[in-house]
């Protein structure tokens, strides 16, 4: 953990770069100590049928979700949320500057009891 998904609305495809958006959300997350390298997933997810404001399609969003183990003090969940909310708002600020787009994150624990993991990243990790 943690896994970071990124639901956008479909409007955004060609005006936002979401590859782009994975890798500068998994490199801030990486530099942060609270989320083990080996845990990190980013992902982004179109959403093809939404509705936003007054119906005007010219509205998106992009809304993050960060699903992390429980066990870490708030004010580590409330700086490493800030952070990464920082940098997706710098990210975007330029497309943000000429389009219509509610921006949003949300950091949410996981019940370790209820999510069982399996997996061989960290015996391929380099260096």
């Amino acid at each position: 953990m943690p896994h970071f998904q990124i639901d956008y609305s479909a409007n955004l495809d060609g005006v936002v770069d979401m590859g782009d958006l994975c890798e500068h959300i998994r490199s801030v997350a990486a530099q942060i100590d609270t989320f083990p390298m080996a845990g990190i997933r980013v992902r982004a997810v179109r959403v093809d049928h939404y509705a936003i404001a007054d119906g005007n399609s010219k509205h998106g969003f992009i809304d993050i979700s960060v699903r992390l183990r429980a066990g870490r003090p708030q004010d580590v969940k409330r700086d490493a949320t800030a952070r990464l909310f920082e940098a997706a708002r710098d990210h975007l600020a330029p497309v943000m500057e000429t389009r219509s787009i509610a921006l949003s994150l949300e950091m949410r624990e996981i019940d370790a009891d209820l999510s069982p993991k399996a997996g061989t990243i960290r015996d391929h990790l380099e260096g």
